[in-house]
């Protein structure tokens, strides 16, 4: 139980104590109060609750964040290749790099005509159609071939 509730309990045994009767204005302008006072003190208490609960989910929340930072952005503990003759970092097995300038850069190669490109990350928009610089083919075709470089669900002719 809060502090205020147990105050304004307090304050309610007084006034039954003192024999207060509504039938005397002073008297029911007391009782009114004090009854404004228990609301207030429930609605504090209430309040209260919630926000302990609120707290205890933006500390999950913050927990589960840093976890999730440490996952992607883990510098210090091999996650980016500090190779001292290379001049820029590049992510272990994925193709993430970070450039001269620390920008993240993905390198990719066209699948036509295999030129070699670079995509800022942040820059990234999966809604473009990126056209390779050398043959203007599309870097990624909406179309899915197979192992023998025929499209998938069309007839050999």
């Amino acid at each position: 139980m809060s502090e205020l509730y147990k105050k304004v309990e307090f304050l309610k045994g007084l006034a039954e104590g003192m024999n207060l009767k509504e039938d005397k204005p002073e008297h029911k302008l007391l009782l009114k109060i004090l009854e404004t006072l228990d609301a207030f003190a429930e609605e504090m208490g209430e309040m209260q609750l919630r926000q302990d609960e609120l707290d205890e989910f933006v500390d999950n929340l913050d927990e589960d964040l840093a976890e999730l930072e440490d996952a992607v952005f883990e510098d210090e503990d091999g996650y980016f290749d500090d190779d001292d003759d290379d001049d820029d970092d590049s992510c272990m097995g994925c193709g993430h790099r970070l450039d001269q300038d620390g920008e993240a850069v993905v390198e990719y190669e066209c699948p036509n005509c295999g030129y070699q490109t670079r995509f800022d990350i942040t820059d990234f928009d999966f809604e473009e159609d990126y056209l390779c610089p050398q043959c203007h083919q599309p870097f990624f075709p909406e179309h899915a071939e197979d192992e023998d470089g025929h499209e998938d669900g069309g007839a050999e002719g």
